[in-house]
């Protein structure tokens, strides 16, 4: 697995995602107002083009090898419904520019010889998760920095970012006032660095029950969204399609009629009355990429991984680990229908 392979425990690391509860329980699709696109925007096919890269160092890629090897076959049947669908690349402080050219060239070999986009979660903000759960980062001195690298390394990949989970929708909180002046900026700074790169970003927007549409459109808007392709949802979280896409069009209805995706990796169920690690959660649907010219919404991606621990909560491990049980639970919760569409 060369070079990436030593830093698979680190780069899935997950945002804890602070969402306050909620009884969401839409069905998954619904009717939305229909956007006005630019002439000579690129359509979301164009964007993820083969549609997203499948990682074979994911955590689930690699248990499900293992368990395998041990002669364990229903488990490894189940943690493969995870394993075999594309979920997004985590990269955080523990990817230092000296390992840049190595782990971020394989992975652009790879997704050039399947014919796939990589995606990649940027996850390094300076007081990362503001000292919660997901604590970590960068040094504000260093962070824009390091984006630079990243997006000159990545340079021509055409590869998509999902840039900073809760790093927006956070700086409502009080623990976050610090961040407040000096966030949005760092954020700009890296979709500038990004799109001058040749690379699509997408922004934090949190979900459809955390912060007001106007409010979260205000931080967008400072925060640079005018010059990346748009925002995303529902990281590390378990709304509904239906309700994330609400709540997603009335936002791009609010900043020229932006794009975004939807995080549906563990959301089969639904809302659960809790954040971290819930009792109850499903996987999701397949990742899958809009052909629709109706609306706003890009793709369905797995962005969080299923089965990596949102905290030390509810009997899980700390964030960012591998935690058996709750990957096997999210297969074994599934509902039918979701069941149905991942054969």
């Amino acid at each position: 697995m060369g070079i990436v392979a030593a830093i698979t425990a680190f780069v899935a690391l997950a945002a804890s995602g602070c969402a306050a509860p909620s009884a969401g329980t839409g069905p998954e699709s619904s009717a939305s107002p229909t956007p006005t696109h630019s002439a000579g925007e690129k359509t979301s096919s164009q964007i993820f083009p083969g549609g997203p890269f499948l990682d074979p160092r994911s955590e689930a890629m690699v248990v499900e090898q293992q368990l395998v090897a041990k002669g364990e076959k229903e488990k490894a049947r189940k943690i493969a419904e995870i394993s075999r669908q594309p979920t997004a690349i985590w990269l955080g402080e523990w990817l230092t520019e000296e390992k840049m050219p190595a782990v971020l060239g394989e992975y652009a070999a790879e997704a050039r010889a399947d014919g796939t986009t990589l995606v990649f979660v940027v996850y390094a903000i300076p007081n990362r998760d503001c000292g919660g759960l997901s604590a970590g980062g960068h040094e504000s001195d260093d962070y824009a920095g390091w984006v630079r690298a990243l997006a000159e390394q990545l340079r021509g990949t055409g590869a998509v970012m999902i840039v900073e989970p809760d790093s927006l929708a956070m700086l409502k909180a009080e623990k976050c006032a610090s961040e407040r002046e000096t966030r949005p900026g760092l954020i700009k700074g890296a979709v500038d660095a990004f799109t001058e790169a040749g690379l699509t970003s997408y922004l934090d927007a949190g979900n459809n029950n955390w912060v007001p549409e106007k409010q979260m459109a205000e931080l967008l808007t400072e925060a640079g969204v005018a010059g990346a392709r748009g925002f995303f949802t529902n990281v590390s979280n378990f709304y509904r399609v239906d309700e994330e896409r609400e709540y997603a069009e009335a936002l791009s209805a609010m900043i020229g009629d932006k794009r975004f995706v939807i995080d549906v990796s563990r959301n089969g169920n639904g809302w659960k009355g809790d954040w971290c690690n819930p009792t109850g959660a499903a996987l999701g649907q397949p990742p899958v990429v809009t052909t629709s010219e109706s609306t706003n919404l890009d793709a369905l991606l797995w962005i969080k991984h299923p089965g990596v621990s949102d905290g030390a909560c509810n009997g899980g491990p700390k964030a960012g680990q591998w935690w058996e049980q709750q990957a096997l639970d999210l297969v074994d919760n599934r509902p039918a229908a979701t069941d149905k569409k991942s054969d």
